[in-house]
C-alpha cells in the first residue's frame, strides 16, 4: 500500500518572554500510514532535533478556538494584526510556548486532510480488513 507524506518546513518562534522571541526552524510532518499523529521536530539544522507528536485533530481545531489540556495546548491568536497559532509544550524536560503563522500552517494541514479525510483514518491503518480477515477464519 502506497504511504503518502505531507511535509512542510517553516519558522516558528520560540516565546522567551512577552517582548522576546528566538527563531527556530521546524517541519511539520504527517503520514498516512500514521494517520491520527501529526510530527513537529524543532532544531531541525542542529544535531540535537526535538521531536513532537500529537493528535492531528488537535491542531486543526487549535486554529479556530482553543483547545487540548495538560502536555499540549493549541489556540489562536493575532500578533500585531498576524494570525498565528499558539502552542503550549510541556514535558519533564520544561516547557515552551511557540508561535506558528496561521496560513502556512493552516495550508499544510488542509494538505493533510486531502491525504486522509478526517474519519477515514481508521481505514488508513486497514483495522477493518485486518478484523474482517480475522472473523472470516
Amino acid at each position: 500500500m502506497e504511504h503518502t507524506v505531507v511535509e512542510r518546513e517553516l519558522e516558528l518562534k520560540l516565546i522567551l518572554s512577552p517582548e522576546r522571541s528566538i527563531p527556530v526552524p521546524a517541519r511539520l510532518s504527517y503520514r498516512s500510514d500514521d494517520p491520527y499523529a501529526i510530527h513537529i521536530t524543532f532544531h531541525i539544522n542542529s544535531d540535537f532535533p526535538v521531536n513532537w507528536t500529537f493528535a492531528r485533530e488537535l491542531l486543526v481545531e487549535g486554529v479556530f478556538r482553543p483547545c487540548g489540556h495538560g502536555d499540549v495546548r493549541v489556540w489562536p491568536t493575532k500578533v500585531n494584526g498576524r494570525s498565528v497559532v499558539l502552542m503550549a509544550l510541556s514535558s519533564p524536560d520544561g516547557d515552551a510556548l511557540l508561535e506558528a503563522p496561521t496560513p502556512q500552517v493552516s495550508a499544510w494541514l488542509e494538505r493533510t486532510l486531502r491525504a486522509v479525510a478526517p474519519g477515514a483514518e481508521a481505514e488508513q491503518l486497514g483495522i477493518d480488513a485486518a478484523l474482517d480477515q480475522l472473523l472470516a477464519r
